[in-house]
């Protein structure tokens, strides 16, 4: 019993938190800036915990008001809206691509991998960033692509 609470203990050190006081978690903030999708959504644009923000799901939507309408120009259009989607929704919270950890592609169809990483990989210099991309059926809109990813401020 005195090693498992002796793990318990070091696992919330290692969060950041003391034992018994909940109020040293991090702080979760729910941010939505409106400048891709509307704010009356229901999904946050992002949450950020502690000096983690986990983005939503991107489309490759042209911004703005009135309905969703995708990026004309096939997987080509969508991808490089998605990317701008992304960059604008993290600069908007203080962030940049620079600061992304992790991304999470979904394909409508995986034979349009490529062209997808022909724009992706134009909206990092140097490292990337963790990946993972998978098939998906049925992206909203119709969508070919959808992207998420996680950011993290630098200390």
């Amino acid at each position: 019993m005195l090693i498992r609470t002796f793990a318990l203990l070091a696992a919330g050190a290692a969060l950041g938190l003391q034992a018994g006081c909940a109020s040293h978690a991090p702080a979760v903030m729910h941010l939505n800036s409106g400048k891709v999708l509307p704010t009356g959504l229901p999904f946050s644009e992002a949450v950020r915990v502690g000096n983690t923000v986990y983005l939503s799901g991107q489309l490759g939507n042209v911004p703005g008001p009135g309905p969703i309408k995708l990026a004309p120009g096939g997987m080509a259009g969508e991808a490089k809206q998605v990317m701008d989607n992304i960059q604008t929704a993290l600069q908007a919270h203080g962030l940049s691509m620079a600061d992304v950890v992790k991304c999470t592609v979904m394909l409508a169809d995986m034979s349009e991998w490529g062209a997808f990483n022909d724009v992706y990989k134009t909206y990092f210099s140097g490292n990337f960033p963790a990946r993972s991309a998978f098939g998906s059926n049925g992206l909203a809109f119709n969508a070919r692509v959808e992207v998420e990813c996680i950011a993290a401020w630098r200390k």
